[in-house]
């Protein structure tokens, strides 16, 4: 199977007209920020019967994300123009991309949940015309359900996954079920696991651990995670967000703070768990720019993506589940896949949202974390 190995990194905060846009990707509920109180962008008139032939469309997507033949079947299916694929490593890098001028030249940009919400919050985004996409009919109704943006008016999910511990089922003496089996781990594992470098993610175990929300910004509480952190910092073999799987087969690592999608669990000794004090939910998702000159091609666009034939690519190719029903219908699931894991208990994980300027503390939290010796 073919696997990505692209960043989701979702460090520190972006400024858009006034607004600090910040840290990483996910669903879920929270009582500290809402996304159904962001202003409401106003709907440009779109036209149903658009000539999409004098229409282009320019995406920015994370590499490997899409199938490399995309432009041309879509191109050739749709009748546009031409499509043009940009790149961006990682959130960040997208939105000062999305945000450097007026008009950013993107149509269609992949971002992680809570940058939609950034975006939206910055007047950015154009609201998404449901009658332009009926493939959105395809989704998980619980996808229409992220707190980030409930019934999807600026967003189209994409990929969405969890976080949790992957380890070696023959080299634990037992098996892990707590944030805390990661933070203080037993003998056989000392200096043998792993957690993420990623803000929000470095701080979740923590977090977790501790019974707090993955969106918490009092001062009280990050102090309280920083000390917990660097208590764990002498038993980790390092951080790491994208070598961790190939650590744990080769036994360099006997546990690892993981994405669903990478813990490698068609190993037979390589085993996952969502710790019981729970976990979070991302969310990657497609958004259209209000700058867009080319709106109906990128809904067209959007809603060719939503094919089952077409979504269910990301499942197969990247290893990370689709909010699509249809398309995850049509996806082979070996027995033990993370592929397997259903939307409800998907919905089970906090949403990790847009903090504004609060996400700084996050940003200095890592780098405090870091620098201690």
């Amino acid at each position: 199977m073919f696997r990505t190995r692209f960043t989701r990194r979702l460090p520190a905060a972006v400024a858009v007209a006034g607004l600090a846009l910040a840290a990483a990707a996910c669903g879920g509920e929270s009582s500290n920020n809402s996304a159904a109180s962001a202003p409401a962008t106003t709907a440009a008139q779109l036209n149903p019967q658009a000539d999409l032939s004098k229409q282009s469309v320019t995406i920015t997507v994370w590499d490997g994300y899409t199938p490399k033949e995309l432009p041309e079947k879509a191109k050739a299916a749709l009748k546009i123009s031409n499509i043009e694929i940009g790149l961006h490593d990682t959130n960040e890098k997208a939105m000062a991309k999305l945000t450097a001028s007026g008009d950013s030249g993107v149509d269609v940009a992949f971002v992680s949940g809570q940058y939609a919400q950034a975006l939206n919050d910055a007047g950015l985004l154009e609201p998404i015309h449901p009658e332009l996409i009926p493939n959105l009919a395809n989704l998980y109704p619980e996808a229409t359900q992220l707190s980030y943006d409930k019934g999807n008016k600026f967003s189209v999910p994409y990929t969405w996954g969890t976080t949790g511990l992957c380890y070696r089922k023959d080299l634990l003496k037992a098996t892990p079920t707590s944030w805390n089996d990661l933070l203080n781990p037993p003998a056989e594992a000392v200096k043998k696991v792993t957690m993420m470098t990623t803000e929000r993610w470095l701080a979740l175990p923590a977090i977790k651990a501790l019974g707090l929300s993955v969106n918490t910004d009092k001062d009280e509480d990050i102090a309280k995670v920083k000390e917990l952190l660097l208590k764990a910092k002498p038993n980790l073999l390092g951080y790491d967000d994208l070598t961790f799987g190939e650590k744990l087969k080769s036994g360099e690592a006997v546990m690892v703070e993981a994405w669903d999608g990478w813990c490698p669990t068609s190993e037979k000794n390589i085993g996952w768990v969502v710790p019981k004090e729970g976990s979070d939910l991302w969310v990657d998702t497609m958004v259209i720019m209000k700058s867009s000159k080319n709106k109906e091609a990128a809904h067209a666009l959007i809603n060719y993506i939503l094919d089952p034939e077409i979504h269910s690519w990301a499942a197969a190719n990247i290893g990370y589940k689709v909010p699509n029903k249809a398309a995850m219908d049509k996806v082979e699931i070996p027995a033990g896949s993370l592929l397997g894991i259903t939307p409800a208990e998907l919905l089970q994980g906090e949403s990790i949202i847009d903090l504004g300027e609060a996400a700084t503390k996050y940003t200095r939290l890592a780098s405090e974390v870091a620098a201690q010796q």
